[in-house]
């Protein structure tokens, strides 16, 4: 089937509202290539930047989220982790302008507070500069983990002096680093394993969750298409019977 069929029949039927990728699979790519990790961390960047981009043009998603950086992922070497954000700081400098003029909003998910200082300024330049925008809702977990988020809510009902008896589920789900994100209807993980790797734990409760051996550097548009189509393809009851 071709990529424009394919789009069309994806078009075709009920679309997610929120679509989140843990994007992984950049290092095992490159061995397998025989290149160094570094390379399949620019592959992978570029495969970003090509959804991104796809989904930016034909507007199938209001919005995607993008898991780049765990609070995990320190543990990484550091020459690795530093390379990591020099790619994501030139990538946002370089692309800002295409990005504010295709209407994309960027949002940053996770704590800034240990990035590097050039990579903090560059994210909330353009955060700044994107505030506006509402063609697709970009967001960068960076420096982000479920564990953290949701003990990032409880502080911030402590801090606010809500007493337990008056949290309840929607109202802590406001009190999150994702509470102004609608929750994900399709979480995607690439690179074969089957598991959420401490991503959106409080917010994945009801998501629809879609695991493919494909690598990062090497999932595309079709491979994104693929997994839309499996997503309506699925009964979404929430607990409730269907008749």
């Amino acid at each position: 089937m071709s990529l424009d069929k394919l789009l069309d029949e994806v078009r075709a039927r009920p679309l997610p509202r929120h679509v989140a990728l843990i994007m992984d699979g950049n290092g095992r790519w490159a061995k397998r290539k025989g290149l160094a990790r570094a390379e399949g961390h620019r592959q992978g960047a570029l495969a970003a930047e090509r959804l991104i981009r796809f989904l930016g043009k034909e507007r199938l998603v209001p919005y995607i989220t993008l898991f780049a950086f765990s609070t995990e992922n320190w543990s990484r070497p550091r020459e690795e982790i530093e390379f990591l954000f020099r790619l994501l700081e030139g990538f946002i400098r370089e692309k800002l302008r295409e990005l504010a003029e295709a209407g994309v909003r960027l949002r940053l998910l996770g704590d800034p507070r240990p990035l590097p200082a050039r990579l903090r300024a560059a994210i909330e330049e353009a955060v700044a500069a994107t505030v506006g925008n509402d063609a697709l809702h970009l967001t960068v977990a960076l420096n982000f983990g479920g564990r953290w988020a949701i003990l990032e809510g409880v502080r911030r009902a402590l801090s606010q002096g809500i007493s337990p008896d008056k949290l309840e589920e929607e109202s802590f789900r406001r009190l999150l680093p994702s509470g102004e994100l609608p929750e994900p209807d399709l979480i995607i993980r690439t690179g074969g394993h089957l598991r959420l790797s401490n991503f959106f734990l409080w917010e994945a409760a009801y998501a629809e969750l879609y695991f493919t051996p494909i690598l990062w550097p090497d999932f595309d548009e079709r491979a994104f298409l693929e997994a839309i189509r499996d997503f309506q393809g699925r009964t979404r009851n929430f607990g409730r019977v269907v008749p």
